[in-house]
């Protein structure tokens, strides 16, 4: 007998918790990848997203009835009579389970997220050098755009779908007044049919799952120091790596790690100590200002060429590198077309502000710059 008449109870609580969860990390996610520093956030919800799309493709064999894949009606058949009664009959009948309709979007969501999921997790390793995937940086860090591209297009696609379903929702409720829009909210649809039972082991097995998942997600929005977000690439330091480059280049600014510009870069950089951005940097024996010996340069650019961008697989380098298009000999960061794509959205006014004054000093807005870091949750733009 059901516990209300003219209503079945078809969702139980834990598969609710389980369709919000999916439905809101998903949300989560598309508005934290719109931020560069709130990728640590964007992975969280991401794994999140991920591991209810896991417990949803099993609760489709274990779980309640009407959420098992062997209810789903999936013919072309039936989605085409599930439209054809939708136009000609406003007030007909609605099945306890999915219809037809929900069906093919359930197997969308499921099919589609988990192409997001896998991407992203992948994406994680092979382009943030993160996580435990961050291993696979080392060998596959050329597959990172071909990645992004999938991902990306994956996530617009299902939100398209989401848009729809939406859509679709709003319709039964308002037009047909079927009340849908209650349904994942109460568990319970109006119509015929026998109440789904709940089952104390299937309610036990979610509520474990989501402990779990929750213990991922918190420690993972820290962004940096468990191994779920570890980067693989340490902070330089410089004193013990290049001491010359430490002592000399430093008593006149800050130090730019040499994984930003391509050996090129560096040569001509080399070649133009003469004018080094209005200074001259002349050779000599003596200590003095502006005054580095010959064998202190060939030290100092040996050690810049050895870490230099395209000898690096960090992302940045491979990005730098790739947008060269043959203008390898740039001495500036901010003259390469990467460097102007990324900081394109941000107003000119913020650049001769007196916290930054240039558009060089990326010590401005990332922080543990100096110490060779370029973290996306590292930047504050003042």
């Amino acid at each position: 007998m059901n516990k209300r008449k003219g209503y079945v109870f078809v969702w139980p609580i834990y598969t609710r918790i389980i369709h919000w969860l999916i439905a809101s990390s998903f949300a989560l996610a598309f508005i934290f990848s719109l931020k560069e520093n709130l990728l640590n956030l964007h992975v969280a919800v991401g794994i999140i997203f991920g591991l209810m799309l896991l417990y949803r493709i099993i609760w489709g064999f274990v779980g309640p009835q009407y959420a098992k894949f062997s209810t789903f009606k999936l013919s072309l058949s039936k989605l085409k009579l599930y439209f054809l009664e939708k136009v000609q009959n406003r007030w007909r009948n609605i099945p306890a389970g999915h219809n037809a309709a929900s069906s093919w979007f359930t197997i969308i969501v499921l099919g589609v997220g988990s192409i997001i999921s896998i991407t992203g997790l992948l994406l994680y390793g092979i382009q943030e050098g993160k996580g435990y995937l961050g291993y696979l940086n080392d060998e596959y860090y050329m597959y990172m755009f071909i990645l992004f591209d999938i991902h990306m297009y994956a996530s617009y696609t299902l939100l398209v779908w989401v848009i729809i379903h939406i859509s679709g929702v709003l319709i039964e409720h308002f037009y047909h007044k079927t009340g849908m829009v209650f349904a994942m909210t109460t568990g319970y649809k109006k119509t015929q049919g026998e109440d789904s039972k709940t089952g104390k082991y299937k309610s036990g097995l979610t509520y474990i799952f989501l402990i779990i998942s929750a213990m991922v997600f918190f420690v993972s929005t820290d962004g940096k120091y468990n191994p779920f977000v570890l980067s693989k690439y340490k902070q330089h330091d410089y004193k013990r790596e290049a001491l010359v480059y430490d002592a000399e280049c430093s008593a006149c600014h800050k130090l730019y790690p040499p994984f930003m510009l391509p050996d090129t870069s560096w040569d001509r950089i080399k070649d133009g100590l003469s004018n080094h951005f209005g200074d001259e940097i002349s050779p000599t024996m003596k200590k003095e200002d502006n005054r580095i010996s010959l064998n202190e340069q060939k030290v100092i650019f040996n050690y810049l060429k050895r870490h230099s961008a395209d000898k690096s697989t960090r992302e940045i380098s491979v990005k730098v590198m790739k947008s060269l298009d043959g203008a390898r000999g740039r001495k500036s960061i901010t003259k390469i077309k990467y460097w102007k794509d990324v900081h394109a959205n941000i107003a000119s006014d913020v650049f001769r502000s007196e916290n930054v004054k240039r558009k060089a000093n990326c010590f401005a807005c990332h922080k543990n710059f100096e110490k060779g870091v370029i973290e996306d949750i590292d930047i504050s733009i003042p």
